[in-house]
C-alpha cells in the first residue's frame, strides 16, 4: 500500500484546501472524483482567492490612476511667484489701478477681472490673484486671456474643467464673497519641492440646479497661505 500523501510545507500568498477521495479501482488510470461537499468547498476556495486577486488589481490600478494625475501649477497671468519681480508685471500689464508698497492691482472692466499681485520688499512677487468685478464704464485694453493659469484655466471656467486640470483638492470647504456662497478648493504643491508655488486657492460658485460651479477666483502663492 502507498503511503498517503502530504501537504508540500511550502506556504503560498493563498492557503491551499486539501482534499481526500476514497479510492477506486484502475485510480491510476481514473481521475480521483470528490463527494458534492468537498467539489463545492474547492469551487469557494477558487472564487475567494480570485475575488481577492480582482480587488487588488483594482485597488492599485485606482492608486496609479489617482497618482498620476496629481500636478502643481507655476504660473498665474504670465507670471511666477517666488521667482519673478513686480517689474515685470508691469512691463506686462503697464497702466495699474491701485499700487502700494506691498501690492499692485490692475483692473480690466470691460471683461469684469480684476488681477492682484502682493509682493515683498525687495520687489519680488510673492502672492498672485485673479478675480471677477462689477462691470464699470471705461475699459483697459488688456487681454483677458493673459489672465490664467500655466495649464488654461480662467475664472468662469467651470469646476469641472479644475477638476480635469487639477484633479481632486486637498481639502475643499465652505466660503463666502460678498454674501455670495462658495466652495474653496485648496491645493498644496509643497510635494513638487521648496521651489515652485507651495499653495493654490480657487474660489468657486456652489453645484446649482445640476449646473456645475464655476471659478470666481484663482490664488497662486509662493508660501503657504
Amino acid at each position: 500500500m502507498k503511503p498517503a500523501s502530504t501537504p508540500s510545507s511550502r506556504s503560498d500568498k493563498f492557503s491551499v484546501v486539501s482534499f481526500q477521495c476514497s479510492a477506486r479501482p484502475h485510480s491510476h488510470v481514473r481521475p480521483c472524483l470528490c463527494s458534492g461537499r468537498l467539489l463545492r468547498r474547492a469551487l469557494l476556495s477558487l472564487s475567494l482567492a480570485s475575488s481577492l486577486t480582482t480587488a487588488q488589481v483594482v485597488a492599485q490600478h485606482s492608486a496609479k490612476k489617482v497618482t498620476s494625475h496629481r500636478t502643481n501649477e507655476l504660473t498665474l497671468a504670465g507670471l511666477r511667484p517666488g521667482q519673478d519681480k513686480l517689474a515685470r508685471a508691469v512691463k506686462l500689464y503697464r497702466v495699474y489701478e491701485t499700487n502700494t508698497d506691498s501690492q499692485t492691482v490692475w483692473l480690466d472692466p470691460c471683461n469684469q477681472r480684476v488681477l492682484a499681485v502682493d509682493f515683498d520688499s525687495g520687489g519680488k512677487i510673492q502672492v498672485i490673484r485673479v478675480g471677477s468685478v462689477p462691470s464699470r464704464a471705461d475699459c483697459l485694453a488688456v487681454p483677458p486671456s493673459s489672465w490664467k493659469t500655466g495649464r488654461g484655466l480662467r475664472v468662469d471656467d467651470t469646476a469641472d474643467k479644475l477638476l480635469q486640470l487639477y484633479g481632486n483638492p486637498d481639502s475643499k470647504s465652505p466660503s463666502t464673497r460678498d454674501g455670495q456662497p462658495l466652495e474653496l478648493w485648496y491645493y498644496a504643491f509643497d510635494w513638487a519641492g521648496p521651489d515652485v508655488p507651495q499653495v493654490m486657492e480657487i474660489l468657486c460658485t456652489r453645484e446649482k440646479e445640476g449646473q456645475p460651479g464655476r471659478v470666481v477666483e484663482i490664488t497662486l502663492a509662493a508660501p503657504s497661505l
